[in-house]
């Protein structure tokens, strides 16, 4: 059991280092143009969240999440680089760092669970937030993405849900 556990840790972990380390530009200039045109008639342009979920996210992030990320998303600029203690620092969620790679199942989990098993420090916020809230802060932590990061994120999240 001891084994699985460590064999599905490092697995995770390897996947998360590989999936953070492809930019949204690198990810659709990999598309051919047959590949790109398949992307747009399969991403959805419009969002899953709407303007009370950003409005109501934004007094739950500034509450929760704010002190590690910033008031306006942007982390760390430094958040590629341990800090004294051996930890990475908060990335920005605003779409420049890998937030994006992550699925929205994923994306709830983390801030449900937070990131210490995974090796993180990131707390978890279950006894916090309910799983309606959770959706909240995503939305509007979304909401600050580029249409084109946005974009990125979608298909990746259909590719998810297959």
């Amino acid at each position: 059991m001891k084994l699985k556990f460590i064999v599905l840790t490092t697995m995770t972990g390897i996947f998360l280092i590989t999936a953070c380390s492809e930019s949204p530009n690198t990810a659709f200039s990999n598309h051919n143009k047959t590949e790109s045109t398949e992307l747009h008639k399969q991403v959805n342009t419009q969002r899953w969240y709407n303007e009370q979920q950003v409005k109501n996210g934004e007094k739950h992030f500034q509450t929760h999440c704010a002190s590690c990320h910033n008031a306006d998303a942007s982390g760390t600029s430094n958040w590629r680089e341990k800090d004294a203690n051996g930890n990475y620092p908060p990335p920005p969620l605003n779409g420049t760092a890998h937030t994006w790679h992550h699925h929205l199942d994923g994306l709830r989990r983390t801030v449900r669970i937070g990131g210490v098993s995974l090796g993180g420090v990131m707390p978890g916020f279950a006894d916090k937030l309910n799983n309606q809230e959770i959706d909240e802060v995503l939305a509007w932590v979304q909401s600050h993405w580029s249409a084109e990061i946005y974009a990125a994120w979608q298909q990746r999240n259909i590719q998810a849900s297959k």
